[in-house]
C-alpha cells in the first residue's frame, strides 16, 4: 500500500507542449540581447531570470529547476560581458530554490507571483554580488536604488509574462 502525505493532493506539476521550454528560453535570451539595442530602458528587464523562476515554480522539481537555471544562466553568460559562470551559478541557485518553493506554496496567484519574483530577483543579485566579492575580489554594492526599481519592474512584468506562459501548459 502506497502512503501519501496530506499535501500530495494539492501539488500540481504542470506539463508543457514539446519544445515550449526551449522556445521560451531562446526567445527570452534573444529579447535580452536585442531589446536594449533599440530601447535603452529595456536593459532593466531580466527575462532569462523570469523564465527560470516561472518554470522552477511551475515544474516543482528541484532537480529540473537547478538544471534549467544552470542552462539558462550559462547561455546568458555566453551572450554577455560578465565572467563566464556568474549567471550560471546565480540562476542555478534561483532555479533550485524556486522549484523547492513551488511545491510548498500557492504560486498561481498574481500577488504571490509578484512577491516571489521580487524575492528571487534579490536572491539572484545577492549571489552575483557574493561571487563578485569572494571569487573575483571586486567590490559590488548590493542594494542600490537602481536594483530596487529593477526588482519592482521585473516583478510587475512577471505577473503578466507568467500569465502568457500559462497558456503553454498542456491541459
Amino acid at each position: 500500500m502506497e502512503m501519501h502525505s496530506p499535501y500530495d493532493q494539492y501539488i500540481e506539476v504542470h506539463k508543457y507542449y514539446a519544445g515550449a521550454v526551449l522556445g521560451v528560453v531562446i526567445f527570452a535570451l534573444a529579447l535580452e540581447a536585442l531589446l536594449p539595442v533599440y530601447f535603452r530602458s529595456a536593459a532593466i528587464l531580466e527575462l532569462p531570470l523570469l523564465v527560470t523562476i516561472y518554470f522552477g515554480l511551475s515544474r516543482r522539481n528541484p532537480s529540473s529547476g537547478l538544471l534549467l537555471g544552470m542552462a539558462v544562466g550559462l547561455a546568458q553568460d555566453s551572450l554577455g560581458h560578465t565572467p563566464f559562470g556568474m549567471y550560471g551559478i546565480a540562476k542555478t541557485v534561483v532555479g533550485f530554490v524556486a522549484s523547492s518553493f513551488g511545491s510548498r506554496i500557492d504560486v498561481e496567484h498574481p500577488i504571490s507571483r509578484f512577491l516571489l519574483t521580487f524575492v528571487f530577483f534579490h536572491l539572484h543579485n545577492a549571489v552575483l554580488v557574493l561571487i563578485s566579492q569572494v571569487l573575483l575580489g571586486q567590490h559590488e554594492p548590493y542594494l542600490e536604488t537602481k536594483l530596487v526599481i529593477a526588482s519592482i519592474v521585473n516583478s510587475f512584468v512577471a505577473v503578466f509574462f507568467y500569465a502568457l506562459l500559462d497558456k503553454l501548459r498542456k491541459t
